[in-house]
């Protein structure tokens, strides 16, 4: 009985641990938040240095249009180290989408380690800090170990709504549209021009994974 329970607690351990990152990064955010209410100064906006250079980041890719970006070993490579700019560990944002009842912590470079904590901004794509001309993509598995993950999400619908918290601010997004694609379909998954965009991808279909769930959102 326990060799074949094992993997239901296992799923649920990793859910439980991905809910717990995803809830120390918003409660760190909301403390800092708190800070900068009471003493409103240059020197409490948190990050400045990273937010430039992450916004840099996300201007040259568009303006390179992504030239590199045909390497699975480059998408795994995290764009930054937040270690090296004071943050505390490698969590970069939380995932939240309400319809099926979603929470994930966001970590840069879908490494595997990464890709079995949580979702995953896949390198060479814009960084989820919103703006023109970026489409910020987030991978994660179906069904991991038995974890949820992004196993529903093919319970989204154009319209529903989707949030992504960064340690500056939280960005909401609308499901535009809905794709399967072949996994060496990059073309699809690419910077659109005048857009502000995040795009979840994972394995499809359920337990075959031979191709790939594709839900572009737009900010709203």
């Amino acid at each position: 009985l326990s060799l074949l329970m094992y993997p239901i607690w296992n799923g649920l351990i990793v859910d439980r641990q991905a809910g717990q990152a995803a809830e120390l990064f918003l409660s760190e955010v909301d403390a800092r938040e708190e800070t900068q209410s009471t003493d409103p100064t240059e020197e409490t906006i948190p990050y400045q240095q990273l937010w430039d250079e992450m916004c840099a980041y996300n201007e040259t890719l568009y303006a390179e249009k992504q030239v590199s970006f045909d390497s699975p070993d480059d998408y795994e490579q995290p764009s930054f180290n937040l270690l090296d700019y004071g943050l505390e560990d490698e969590v970069f944002a939380v995932l939240t989408a309400r319809k099926i009842n979603l929470e994930m912590p966001v970590y840069l470079g879908a490494t595997d380690t990464h890709l079995a904590h949580g979702a995953s901004h896949m390198s060479l794509t814009s960084l989820p800090i919103g703006g023109e001309n970026t489409n910020c993509v987030i991978a994660a598995h179906r069904g991991y170990s038995k974890a949820a993950m992004f196993r529903d999400i093919e319970n989204l619908e154009i319209g529903d709504k989707i949030y992504i918290e960064n340690f500056r601010e939280k960005l909401t997004y609308k499901v535009v549209q809905l794709r399967i694609i072949s996994p060496s379909d990059i073309s699809q998954i690419l910077i659109r021009e005048g857009k502000d965009m995040v795009t979840l991808l994972t394995c499809h279909p359920y337990r075959k994974n031979s191709q790939r769930y594709v839900v572009f959102c737009e900010r709203i």
